[in-house]
């Protein structure tokens, strides 16, 4: 091949030039085979830099371009780009990442300088055996699918719903609202949860652009962007939503009551035909089969008989339904659950009576709450007279979680007014390890509370535990803490201890993202695109992410990621058709056993056995390019579209390549390593 190929070395700044001599891998660059022409600039992604490589183009009549510099994650569709508008193919493009595989883990100048020029020449060798690919046109079905009522769910639907685009909006709980709805005021600014949260939650149960399927969740997922198929199973809640008023008689009449462990965390209780909560979208209660007399015994039907719609809204014979959604791009918003304070026995959550998780005291404080916002001990009776709030449960833990949960430290806060505001004379302590305050109006909120008199003692937790050592521990929870500021060991008596638990993934995370042909990472949280430059697509395309299944997020930062997400999804909806890259598979026909291996082995289902021709064929829409079905074929006969053997050995070959080679080049060199055949 006699190609005229450009290679570009990038400085980055320092990130590159100061661990590899640039200058040298380019001179060097420029001696091997097929180079036209060889550039270093301090900055190849700026504008001036992709100036040079249009400029070159033109000039030089280049047909391959290699740039060595960052990852391509970062920045290979800008240098595509600049090819394409010079008028050369995007895909005669290679990139090398002389960055984050080279510069930045080692500090051997030689060593990183050798391995850049190994890279590039991997690079040089790899682009000659390119071909000019085309994208490919894919329309966009303008519904989305929003999985997930939360606040996250709430704000991307309605930013959509508003914009004009129909949107599906699926919750596994009988109501939307999502944790928020459980909370009673939000920091830092004290708002009433309910007051801001239930108006939206309104609005999306009135939205015409918003088919609301609550009770409900997602079965299969197939197709592509643009055109996914979503089989949704609508449980049953044995009410006939067509003519339920939502009065609430049959929750009225109901006479069994049974500890509600979901929304009231198990500090209250609810009938068995019930509404999570009086605020509740859509009005409709559900029945809980696993407790109510009838569906046990065959009895009571108490609902039933006083229910006074016609007809009768009590459908005890309903069952789930299927339903098949097409929408083009789908909108993960499933949020996250509290870590099981359990898990660190010595905090004696479960066996000690008075010591509370946030969310149980969430739920205490709320007006609308067990104890209508009366603070008190389990007794639901005693108001405490000390009370230790503990942060980071589970959470900056190497045992459990290292990450921060970013909303620990302020409603812990939050806590500590509240029960300021409630029992004036009572005293807080609030254990810490650091209080991280970043949020606007978040620094503020702590010197208030330092203000109001809430103690702050600098530790972490070794234990709580009920046996005194002394007359004054007698009867109390006493927290035994390192006082890192006072340099002591200290033990604290209280009346009430309160756990600010990790926030963590969802329990099934992993199966969701499975489900939807996504990633997690080793916490179980959803993984985004890139976490600086796109923390909102994902590695699929046409999945996003909003919200606390992302990461642990407060409020503000979710309701901001739920909008940015919907936008994103309101401009590939806008533009009607994109482009999808044509790096795909192709089986050979003429050479295809039909041993459907690849079928199987596929994990995008893009794979159908032809009976007929008796061969396997590629859905070119659905197929991601990941080369699983490249890899398990055992005749060899499926290639991947910029991903050749042609590609890959010579790729192999070049990287091989070194200064001390003693004139062997990479073929050599490989077959004596045995990596590619004679």
């Amino acid at each position: 091949m006699n190609e005229k190929v450009g290679v570009y070395i990038c400085h980055c700044g320092t990130n590159i030039a100061k661990t590899v001599d640039v200058a040298e891998v380019s001179r060097w660059a420029g001696e091997q085979d097929q180079i036209t022409i060889s550039r270093d600039y301090q900055f190849m992604c700026s504008s001036l830099g992709q100036d040079l490589i249009e400029h070159d183009i033109e000039r030089h009549g280049l047909t391959r371009i290699v740039v060595s510099s960052c990852s391509p994650h970062m920045h290979e569709k800008t240098f595509r780009a600049a090819c394409e508008r010079a008028g050369l193919n995007p895909f005669l493009f290679e990139m090398a990442n002389i960055r984050e595989h080279d510069s930045w883990i080692t500090d051997d100048r030689k060593a990183a300088t050798t391995k850049a020029k190994a890279l590039t020449k991997a690079a040089i060798e790899r682009v000659v055996h390119h071909q000019p690919l085309e994208p490919l046109p894919v329309h966009i079905n303008p519904n989305t699918l929003v999985v997930g009522g939360g606040i996250a769910g709430i704000s991307a639907a309605l930013e959509l719903a508003d914009a004009g685009y129909h949107v599906y909006l699926v919750e596994r709980e009988p109501s939307i609202g999502g944790h928020m709805a459980q909370l009673d005021k939000t920091f830092p600014t004290l708002d009433c949860s309910a007051c801001i949260l239930t108006p939206k939650m309104v609005d999306v149960g009135q939205h015409a652009n918003i088919t609301l399927l609550t009770y409900s969740e997602v079965e299969a997922v197939d197709g592509h962007l643009g055109d996914y198929q979503v089989t949704v199973r609508k449980k049953a809640r044995y009410i006939n939503e067509d003519v339920c008023t939502g009065c609430g008689i049959c929750i009225e009449k109901c006479p069994f009551r049974v500890d509600d462990d979901v929304f009231e965390a198990g500090l209250g209780k609810r009938k068995v035909i019930y509404r999570p909560f009086p605020q509740a979208v859509p009005k409709y209660p559900v029945i809980d089969t696993e407790n109510c007399v009838y569906f046990q015994r065959g009895k009571c039907k108490a609902c039933q008989l006083f229910c006074p719609t016609t007809p009768n809204s009590i459908d005890f014979e309903q069952e789930d339904q299927f339903l098949q959604l097409d929408v083009g791009n789908v909108l993960l918003a499933t949020g996250y659950d509290l870590f099981d304070c359990r898990k660190v026995p010595e905090y004696g959550y479960g066996r000690l009576t008075n010591v509370f998780t946030s969310l149980e005291f969430e739920r205490m404080v709320n007006a609308t709450g067990p104890t209508n916002g009366k603070i008190t001990l389990r007794d639901l009776v005693t108001p405490p007279k000390r009370v230790a709030i503990i942060h980071c449960v589970g959470s900056r833990d190497k045992n459990y979680h290292e990450y921060c949960s970013k909303v620990c430290c302020m409603y812990s806060l939050k806590f500590a007014h509240l029960v300021h505001e409630r029992l004036p004379t009572t005293e807080v302590y609030n254990f810490y390890i650091d209080i991280r305050t970043p949020g606007k109006g978040y620094e503020e909120f702590y010197h208030r509370l330092m203000d109001e008199g809430a103690h702050f003692v600098r530790g972490k937790v070794a234990e709580i535990t009920d046996m005194p050592r002394s007359q004054a521990e007698t009867g109390k929870l006493i927290v035994q803490v390192y006082d890192t500021l006072l340099a002591q060991q200290r033990r604290i008596p209280v009346d009430m201890v309160v756990l600010s638990p990790a926030m963590e993934a969802r329990s099934d995370s992993k199966e969701i993202s499975q489900l939807f042909k996504m990633g997690c990472d080793f916490d179980g949280f959803f993984v985004e695109r890139h976490p600086k430059l796109d923390p909102i697509a994902t590695m699929t395309d046409g999945i996003f992410v909003a919200g606390a299944c992302q990461g642990p997020k407060d409020v503000p930062e979710t309701v901001s990621q739920g909008a940015a997400a919907a936008a994103r999804v309101a401009g590939l909806i806008h533009r009607g058709t994109v482009m999808m890259e044509p790096v795909r598979a192709n089986i050979d026909a003429d050479a295809c056993s039909g041993c459907r291996i690849c079928n199987t082995q596929c994990p995008y289902n893009a794979i159908e056995y032809n009976g007929d021709a008796n061969v396997s064929e590629v859905i070119t829409a659905l197929c991601q390019g990941c080369g699983t079905c490249v890899a398990a074929c055992p005749s060899g006969i499926i290639t991947g579209a910029h991903f050749t053997n042609d590609q890959l050995f010579s790729q192999i070959e070049g990287i091989l390549w070194d200064v001390r080679s003693n004139g062997k080049n990479g073929r050599e060199r490989a077959r004596e390593e045995e990596l590619v055949p004679a």
